[in-house]
């Protein structure tokens, strides 16, 4: 494991010969020192850096406070940054700016989990800070990573310390303070890695909630490997990982396959740009997005444009690709174009051998930025979007009015994206969005930055309970949308959430000694039983739960028959015999009991 042997590492350097260490660090290749970074080495040190999270993502993974199986912190962060070398895959271009832009804007719509959101703020803030830099040297670097930090802990309200916030601050203010005129970038990141570890490994310090699991921050460890890809790029260590193509599509073999010599263009070009605007060539301060819309409009359909500070995203169907590049560059230059033939597209669509496969092609084809008034039916007054784990709570929340459900099924976190694509699709005039998990909060909340829609609200609803009563309570015959969330606020504040799921290691938190194959019980984010038994476990988790209440609302999980299921209820009702006990099947993997009491 890379964590275990960067202790070693670090040991075999101290007992390194100051002298000989100098000249290791002025050797690169061709003997000369990296002064500077441009755009082409940040990209490689990126995919770099991805490639040895991918390969340490299980770790990060088992770095989980709670001993069950939902630690998903290697799948979140790996998956948000390969959403940013996904969006410079097919960019040549050695400017700085332009490659961490196009980088930290796929982060930061690939984001997910809070993790993965802080990760894409950090990205964001160092492309902020290099906006007009075709290079920078190790004491740029440092400002650009100091802003980094910045906008990092600006996107938690109350930031904690002991985690990955800590970690990136503290190694950034070291490598800072370490940093020369004659520092080379290779020895920038050098510290900077070093620091990070030593960080990494004082936040059971910080967290006691860490030192009680016997584990560190799992975000500073995903940052680690991250780094640590960096740097091992710059010392020639590490080859590129080419797996990152294993999601692209092949245009070549969806040509062969789908478009000849003897084709029709019966359907037109998807065409997306990431424009800078130029002061040469427009206001900035002042450019309409309003009338570039109305006007772009003329070139296709399926329009949608957004303005990131002075960089402009738009989403077009056209024709003529061609037409719409030359309109956009009367205002600034391209930082990256996408185009695809959606002839292509839709036969590989055809092509889809099932249902279920050819809904999932379809959702791919649709673009980030779908134009809001393609829907020619009257928009209604609400909408709601959810996340479930499981196909009964699924079911559940739609019979209760839920619009549109995304799946958080087997800890897996939706990204900004899937958030974008699902307030896209719906057509209301007030739009609620609950994540149902902490975790996952952070992502909704981006997804609605980027929009910029005000009529778009994320209700932090932190588990599944709170989602339901949240749902449940909905009054959509009010037409007063403050009054409808006040009343939303109330049913989640009433709302307890518990759960069962069985241990995978052993640990004492809480108070409770767990062992590893045991089903703990967890209500409110503690740990309140540890039993060899599931139903004894959920029997005494529910009857905690109830206290003094008298509503148990039950979904079980598919790790459990009704029969069981059943058999719980009636043992709890014979303890609790005024208690009102609903039982739903919820079809949940890591959970197999969730209740909720309100």
């Amino acid at each position: 494991m890379r964590l275990a042997n960067q202790n070693r590492e670090q040991k075999a350097k101290k007992k390194q010969n100051p002298e000989q260490k100098n000249k290791k660090s002025k050797r690169k290749n061709n003997g000369e020192p990296i002064r500077t970074i441009g755009g082409m080495l940040l990209a490689e040190m990126a995919r770099g850096g991805a490639a040895e999270l991918r390969s340490n993502q299980d770790e990060v993974n088992r770095l989980n406070v709670f001993p069950v199986p939902d630690g998903d912190t290697g799948d979140n962060m790996r998956m948000t940054i390969e959403s940013g070398i996904e969006a410079i895959a097919n960019l040549n271009s050695d400017n700085l700016s332009e490659v961490i832009t196009t980088l930290s804007h796929g982060m930061l719509l690939g984001a997910r989990g809070n993790s993965g959101v802080i990760l894409s703020q950090f990205f964001a803030g160092m492309a902020s800070s290099f906006k007009n830099s075709s290079e920078a040297d190790a004491i740029t670097l440092g400002k650009a990573l100091k802003e980094g930090v910045k906008q990092a802990y600006g996107t938690v309200m109350t930031p904690t310390e002991g985690t990955i916030l800590t970690v990136a601050r503290e190694a950034v203010d070291y490598a800072v303070s370490k940093t020369t005129r004659n520092t080379s970038i290779k020895d920038f990141f050098s510290n900077l890695v070093d620091e990070i570890y030593a960080s990494l490994a004082r936040t059971p310090d910080i967290l006691p909630a860490l030192k009680s699991a016997g584990v560190v921050d799992s975000g500073g460890a995903g940052l680690f490997y991250i780094m640590d890809g960096f740097k091992r790029v710059l010392n020639g260590e590490l080859p590129i990982d080419s797996s990152f193509t294993e999601y692209m599509p092949s245009a070549t073999a969806q040509k062969i396959r789908h478009f000849g010599k003897d084709s029709k263009m019966t359907f037109s070009y998807c065409t997306e740009l990431l424009v800078q605007l130029l002061n040469s060539k427009c206001e900035v301060e002042s450019f309409d997005l309003d009338e570039f819309k109305e006007c772009l409009s003329k070139l296709g359909d399926s329009v949608c444009a957004v303005l990131l500070d002075d960089t402009l995203k738009l989403h077009i169907h056209t024709f003529k690709p061609e037409n719409v590049i030359a309109y956009a560059r009367e205002f600034g230059e391209l930082i990256s174009v996408k185009i695809e033939n959606m002839s292509i597209q839709h036969s590989a669509i055809l092509e889809s051998e099932t249902e279920k496969n050819k809904d999932l092609a379809s959702d791919s084809r649709k673009q980030l930025f779908t134009k809001n008034n393609d829907y020619k039916t009257k928009a209604k007054r609400y909408a709601i979007i959810t996340t479930s784990s499981g196909e009964g709570i699924s079911k559940i929340f739609s019979d209760l009015g839920a619009d549109k459900i995304i799946s958080a099924a087997n800890g897996f976190n939706p990204s900004a994206r899937d958030f974008i694509d699902a307030i896209k699709s719906v057509n209301a005039e007030h739009v609620f969005v609950f994540p149902n998990n902490s975790n996952i909060t952070l992502a909704a909340e981006q997804a609605v930055k980027i929009l910029g829609n005000p009529n778009v609200r994320v209700i932090e609803t932190k588990n599944i309970g709170e989602g339901y009563a949240a749902i449940a309570s909905f009054e959509f015959d009010n037409t007063d949308s403050e009054s409808v969330t006040k009343n939303i606020h109330y049913a989640i504040s009433s709302t307890s959430c518990g759960y069962t799921s069985v241990a995978v290691r052993s640990a004492e938190l809480d108070g409770v000694k767990v062992k590893k194959g045991d089903t703990v019980g967890i209500i409110n984010k503690k740990i309140v039983f540890s039993k060899s038994s599931t139903a004894a476990c959920a029997k005494e988790t529910a009857l905690k739960l109830l206290g003094t209440r008298t509503h148990l609302t039950v979904f079980f999980g598919n790790d459990i028959t009704k029969k069981d299921a059943d058999k719980l209820c009636g043992t709890i009702k014979k303890k609790r015999n005024d208690a009102d006990i609903h039982l739903l099947y919820g079809g949940q993997k890591i959970y197999s009991y969730i209740f909720i009491t309100g």
